[in-house]
């Protein structure tokens, strides 16, 4: 088998696996273990669906092993945060292609077990039918037709009747960023909701909140009071990520959170952050930042 034809299909791997498993680095070993079973394999008709079904596969066995770790996580659980400007999870041109890479949306996927983690993200990211669903998870059509039945059905109980967040509007995200670097309190509260909510993920590995905060004053001002301990070397810049408009900051040159605002009726309603340095390599490395 080819290194060559491996490569054609190389970055539509990794937004497979990267969906599947909500963490880059773990979908870039998927697509080392995908590529080590291409190079050993015989001649293969179909590349993609062969290429498919063993990395949608290798991630079904890693998410069944990861459901213990994350249960004894520390704090809040987000997936690893994905520059995305570049098309590295693949086109994101449909409100429907972003929501699904979303940071939140990823969360969401924690409710299905991973057979059924598996069907959705193949029928909705890539379009597969049930018959190809079947081939892949090894099993039949009906039984495709049920596993996303109940997930959708998991995904919206779930949302627990909330509404859809709109992606952020830059122009927002832009006054976010302002009022935020500036620990201005006054300026954070004229465009965060009134039941807006922050969850950080900090692994334990670093000075965060544990639990979601919610609330306008809260989040103003813990916001606002953890720029000014992070210090004025800390600095904000927008970036891509996951699909939506997000804020990378820095320290020092050194990448030390990511964050994701959500928006609707045009304020924050929600901002994911991800401060765990293990989540960052990933997006560090794609950057050629510094961090650890």
């Amino acid at each position: 088998m080819t290194v060559e034809e491996f490569e054609r299909h190389r970055s539509k791997l990794f937004g497979l696996a990267y969906r599947m498993t909500g963490s880059a680095e773990e979908a870039e070993d998927v697509v080392q273990d995908t590529f080590l079973r291409w190079h050993r394999a015989d001649a293969v008709a179909s590349p993609w669906a062969w290429l498919a079904k063993v990395a949608t596969n290798l991630c079904v066995n890693r998410l069944t092993s990861a459901r213990a770790r994350r249960e004894n996580y520390v704090g809040f659980w987000l997936p690893e945060p994905v520059l995305t400007e570049n098309g590295a999870l693949g086109p994101l041109d449909r409100v429907e292609q972003r929501e699904i890479v979303s940071l939140a949306f990823l969360v969401l996927l924690e409710n299905l077990n991973p057979v059924e983690r598996a069907v959705f993200v193949l029928r909705e990211a890539f379009g597969y039918s049930h018959r190809e669903t079947a081939e892949v998870i090894n099993s039949t059509e009906a039984n495709s037709r049920q596993l996303y039945a109940r997930a959708r059905r998991r995904l919206a109980e779930a949302r627990d009747g909330s509404a859809r967040r709109t992606s952020p509007r830059r122009d927002l995200v832009e006054r976010f960023l302002a009022a935020a670097e500036q620990g201005d309190v006054p300026g954070l509260e004229k465009v965060l909701a009134e039941d807006v909510t922050v969850w950080v993920d900090g692994g334990g590995k670093v000075g965060a909140a544990r639990r979601p905060i919610s609330g306008i004053d809260k989040v103003a001002r813990y916001l606002a009071g953890s720029f000014r301990l992070a210090g004025p070397e800390t600095t904000l810049s927008a970036a891509e990520v996951n699909g939506s408009p997000g804020l990378l900051a820095r320290a020092g040159g050194t990448l030390v959170g990511v964050l994701v605002p959500e928006t609707s009726d045009s304020r924050v309603t929600g901002i994911r952050v991800v401060a765990n340095p293990d989540k960052l390599r990933a997006l560090s490395r794609s950057e050629g930042l510094s961090g650890s």
